[in-house]
């Protein structure tokens, strides 16, 4: 059996439940019926009774999961700091909220927690024998603009290091690996008015990695750009493209992954993010954990046609599998002729 498992974030068929046109069970049922049998969970809006939660609701939920041979993989854990109007929560109040996800997960069997990225390290480090006392590793996700090297997520991988703990790291989302600019969003863009040929440019410039701000000034100042190309241009800073080669530096600090993407091709590849290098890298270097998808591109696409979560879902775990075995391969045979 390969170390990298497939699964799938109930996150990804937002639009379909929002719309009625899915339950929470028929997303948990479509995703193992594809061989994603992890299930990423977001309790805010999946479980309406979040956060008082009884031992009933997490039977249900654990039978749910058994009769779908599927298992839970991630908690998707949010820190409303402005619950309030007017004021942000104390850093007791964080600490307790935070508490109260470790302690659901726990009660879920849930072993990974999604940390949203703009909670302190410091914050984090108060948490840290919550989560050892209840075996939740508490990964800080790596979402573009920030990336794996960025100064704010080493200061959590430092947190962790001093404290020598196993229940702080990080949780990356691939989304940090663009390597080329997403057609969703440069049709979508094109439908708001942004002419073909300025739009070009600012696929160019990120395709030639050119700093973000420069392509913003360009289109924004010399081409006299319109408010649908501005807006364009502006994606660029939420754009990265981290050096899929460095992700083995950081691979004992997670052990979960959100697979962002926003569209898979008939063929079942990835037009944006770099799975073809990542994946390879996690293999060599040994990485075991869920490689969780996360489909995103629902909202670049739903003025203009129906979305169909499921079939970008099944296409994006053919891919994986295709990958995955592939790298698996290669390794091997290097293996044997070493």
């Amino acid at each position: 059996m390969s170390k990298i498992q497939r699964g799938v974030s109930l996150y990804s068929f937002q639009e379909e439940m929002f719309l009625g046109q899915m339950s929470v069970e028929d997303c948990v049922a479509f995703a193992a019926s594809i061989g994603a049998n992890g299930i990423e969970i977001l309790p805010e809006q999946n479980m309406p009774r979040f956060p008082n939660i009884d031992d009933a609701e997490v039977a249900r939920w654990q039978d749910m999961l058994e009769r779908h041979g599927a298992h839970f993989t991630c908690y998707d854990m949010f820190l409303d700091t402005k619950l309030r109007k007017g004021e942000t929560m104390s850093d007791e109040e964080q600490v307790e909220s935070i508490r109260r996800d470790l302690l659901l997960c726990n009660r879920l069997g849930i072993r990974n927690m999604r940390v949203l990225v703009f909670v302190r390290p410091d914050i984090l480090e108060k948490c840290v024998p919550y989560a050892e006392q209840l075996d939740v590793h508490m990964g800080v996700e790596v979402h573009a603009p920030w990336h794996l090297e960025h100064a704010w997520i080493l200061r959590t991988i430092e947190v962790a290091d001093r404290l020598g703990t196993q229940h702080l790291g990080i949780l990356p989302d691939m989304g940090i690996f663009m390597k080329h600019y997403p057609p969703e969003f440069r049709a979508r863009f094109q439908r708001q008015g942004a002419r073909p040929e300025v739009a070009q440019f600012i696929v160019d410039q990120h395709e030639a990695k050119i700093m973000c701000e420069y392509t913003i000034y360009e289109v924004a100042v010399k081409m006299g750009g319109n408010k649908a190309e501005i807006a364009m241009a502006e994606t660029l800073r939420h754009a990265p493209f981290a050096n899929p080669r460095r992700i083995k530096d950081y691979a004992p600090y997670f052990s979960h992954i959100q697979a962002k993407f926003y569209g898979m091709a008939q063929d079942c590849t990835d037009p944006t993010i770099a799975y073809d290098e990542v994946i390879p890298e996690l293999v060599k270097c040994g990485w075991e954990g869920t490689l969780s998808s996360e489909y995103e591109g629902n909202r670049w696409v739903q003025d203009v046609m129906p979305v169909d979560s499921r079939e970008q879902v099944r296409r994006q775990h053919v891919m994986f599998e295709n990958l995955i075995a592939r790298a698996e391969a290669t390794a091997q045979a290097g293996a044997a002729v070493a």
